[in-house]
């Protein structure tokens, strides 16, 4: 099987595993919530008012007519109205979507670059205190809880030594007329230190130990001892020889990160008063506010998918040994 027909079956299964998604859905929120308007009906509403209630959010039709106007509006872009914000979901989504890629971008650059970068000089002092101090800072780093680091940096950088702010994008009051408008300041800056900081260190670990493991596997082939007989030093041998074989691991972690990474870390945007997609799921689940969640939970879900497609298809442009196999030849 070529590329091209590879790439054609797997964007076919990314499309079927986005609709048995969807579906999921629409059935785990409609039976777990058996009248999701009864949050906002008061009791005072007489019997009348309550059902125009749910019929101003099309709850009043069977089941299965719920279904395929669903599915109907998810295709014209149209993810309901927010019974909270008594507004159309998807601009909500999509600002919040922004304010959690600003925040998780930088975290997840920060990480993938000096991560791979530790992993190699852990690879090289194989054996040493060096090492094992980096393999034991590394499993400490991804297990600590992001809670209780966030609210350390809180503690030691924002209380104590007053140097950065602890919540919030921006220095209360202020007005941007455009997205950019709040990220292209030094006050955004500031905001942003503690948060992506607390996410960058948590993020760490993972490609560290990967980028390590794979080095020492990259480092028993039969190339690297071709390498040595050659002369070459150490550190070209390790830096520009088996890093750049070990490197593919990590780009696909990289690639699943970053789509896991759209959900935001709820509990560092709740830490941090951060106004996320993930804080506003937990938001949504307070205020039994389903349009709002059903809909955040879609974005999170189709960019997983779609950074999981992604994925594949890096890796087979840097690794040209990789072959595609199945159906007939």
């Amino acid at each position: 099987m070529g590329k091209g027909k590879f790439i054609t079956r797997r964007i076919l299964q990314m499309l079927l595993s986005y609709f048995i998604i969807l579906t999921m859905l629409f059935f785990v929120f409609r039976l777990a919530l058996p009248d999701p308007t009864a949050a906002l009906v008061m009791e005072g509403l007489s019997a009348e008012e309550q059902a125009m209630v749910r019929a101003r959010f099309g709850l009043d039709q069977p089941l299965l007519g719920q279904y395929f106007t669903y599915l109907t509006n998810f295709v014209q872009g149209e993810l309901g109205l927010s019974f909270h914000y008594r507004a159309p979901v998807f601009p909500i989504i999509l600002d919040r979507l922004y304010n959690t890629l600003a925040l998780m971008i930088p975290a997840i650059i920060v990480s993938y670059l000096l991560g791979p970068l530790l992993g190699v000089f852990l690879s090289w002092k194989r054996g040493s205190r060096s090492e094992f101090a980096g393999i034991i800072g590394g499993l400490v780093l991804r297990s600590a809880p992001l809670f209780w680091t966030g609210m350390i940096f809180i503690m030691v950088f924002g209380i104590w030594f007053n140097i950065f702010p602890t919540s919030g994008m921006r220095t209360l009051p202020y007005e941007a007329a455009y997205f950019f408008d709040k990220i292209f300041t030094l006050d955004y800056l500031w905001h942003l230190f503690l948060p992506m900081m607390t996410i960058a260190i948590y993020y760490l670990g993972l490609p560290m130990l990967i980028m390590r493991n794979t080095m020492l596997e990259v480092m028993g082939e039969d190339f690297i001892e071709l390498c040595q007989a050659k002369g070459l030093s150490e550190r070209r041998i390790m830096y520009h020889h088996v890093a750049r074989n070990a490197l593919l691991p990590v780009v696909t972690q990289a690639a699943i990160t970053i789509g896991l990474a759209v959900g935001g870390q709820v509990v560092v945007e709740v830490v941090f008063s951060w106004p996320g997609l993930g804080r506003e799921i937990v938001q949504a689940v307070r205020t039994s506010d389903f349009p709002m969640a059903q809909g955040s939970f879609m974005m999170m879900s189709g960019l997983v998918l779609i950074m999981n497609f992604l994925a594949d298809v890096i890796y087979s442009y840097l690794d040209p040994r990789v072959v595609y196999k199945g159906g007939k030849e």
